[in-house]
């Protein structure tokens, strides 16, 4: 009974984020006429939230108040904030609303994973059965979205603001999970992991970071413009057609072990990140037309762009650590990835489609996708320059322990 519930927690949680998340670019940008640094500035507060949302939940959750408490709470007020954003039409509007919005969310993205880690007994054997609901939460509010034709309306945030309500109710049907009430003082180091700064004295765990943080760069082109990209071009149903994305995350989760065991950690690293410039070019040459097939391949290396790279140097970051900083690391990494290199990525990309922005619902997409497509590249050519693997692949268990992620996760399927 537990699992069940905590496999509809996680279904939730990424239902709502699936169905405003993918499609707002096209709703700012094809209906309330905003230009691209402001389409970039409202995929950013995701990342400022990411960036804020350590010190929320070091300070409350984990101290004062019960997880799943804090859980309905986050959604109920988010709900209210998701629906007052679909109701207005300017920037100087929706921008705030979006910002306490995703305060709001992105916290709950740590606590619906403590609160599983908290009632499974194995998490290597147990967690993934659950935390793959939430990809397939995902997919189905997009395959919603797509298939209602509703893209370029606010609809998508509302329906987004009904499963907040929705799941903020079904947070108070949670197993109890009581704060953990850390000892010791809270400390800014100790939020945001810098406690593992240390390792960056090792050239190649600071080639990683560095590495990480510049992809994060390109990594937000696609999450804030190909929506958009998709429906000026004439797909038909893209929202649906992206989910692809997230079934083939699933799928090469499962080939992960494969991978780390017969090519290494670097090699798989590389291969996630020839992914990112692949997809790119694909994006850049293809059409709605007889060139389609560019497209779909463009969308289906969403597995390998993100597992490849970020799950495979999240298990490269836990094994280069020591036991007692292990948590530092990964909220350092995550602090460093989803927070300032998703946020600038959020404002150059918007920068860029601004500049090539060639009139109402028409932009000059081959330059806009080859300059991420270069700048993946160059990070590629970095990284196998100057890093070296010094762990052994993570046995596969382990892997199974992280489970398919999405976004600039925590979701968005970084």
């Amino acid at each position: 009974m537990i699992r069940l519930l905590l496999s509809g927690m996680m279904f939730l949680q990424y239902f709502v984020w699936g169905a405003w998340y993918v499609t707002l670019g096209t709703y700012l940008a094809a209906t309330l006429r905003f230009d691209g640094s402001q389409i970039g500035l409202a995929y950013g507060t995701t990342a400022v939230a990411a960036m804020i949302s350590p010190f929320f939940v070091g300070m409350i959750a984990d101290r004062y108040l019960a997880t799943e408490k804090i859980l309905a709470l986050l959604h109920f007020v988010g709900a209210g904030l998701l629906y007052f954003a679909s109701t207005v039409e300017t920037f100087p509007a929706i921008y705030p609303a979006l910002l306490g919005y995703t305060l709001c969310y992105m916290p709950t993205l740590a606590l619906t994973n403590a609160l599983a880690f908290h009632h499974v007994q194995d998490a290597a054997r147990d967690f993934p059965k659950i935390r793959v609901l939430g990809t397939i939460g995902w997919i189905a509010a997009g395959i919603v979205v797509g298939r209602l034709g509703i893209e370029a309306t606010a609809m998508p945030l509302r329906i987004a603001a009904g499963a907040s309500l929705l799941m903020g109710l079904y947070s108070l049907m949670l197993p109890h999970t009581p704060p953990t009430r850390s000892s010791g003082p809270l400390t800014v180091r100790g939020a945001l992991g810098l406690d593992a700064l240390a390792l960056m004295r090792d050239r190649s765990f600071a080639t990683l970071v560095i590495g990480s943080f510049l992809l994060c760069i390109p990594l937000q082109f696609y999450y804030a413009f190909t929506n958009l990209f998709l429906n000026e071009i004439g797909m038909a149903e893209p929202a649906t057609k992206m989910t692809l994305g997230q079934m083939s995350e699933i799928g090469f989760m499962l080939l992960m072990p494969w991978f780390l065991v017969r090519l290494g950690v670097k090699t798989t690293l590389l291969i996630g990140m020839a992914a990112w410039t692949g997809r790119y070019v694909l994006f850049a040459y293809g059409n709605a037309g007889g060139l389609v097939w560019m497209l779909y391949a463009g969308i289906l290396l969403h597995g390998i762009c993100y597992d490849f790279f970020f799950v495979t140097g999240q298990i490269y970051v836990d094994q280069r650590a020591d036991p007692g900083i292990r948590a530092a690391a990964q909220g350092f990494i995550a602090f460093v990835t989803l927070g300032a290199g998703m946020f600038i990525g959020a404002w150059v990309s918007g920068l860029l489609v601004e500049a090539y922005t060639l009139g109402p619902a028409a932009h000059d997409w081959w330059t806009i996708w080859m300059i991420p497509a270069a700048a993946a590249a160059a990070v590629l050519v970095l990284f196998a320059v100057l890093f070296k693997a010094r762990a052994r692949a993570t046995p596969a268990s382990a892997i199974a322990a992280t489970g398919p992620q999405l976004e600039p996760r925590g979701g968005a399927g970084l």
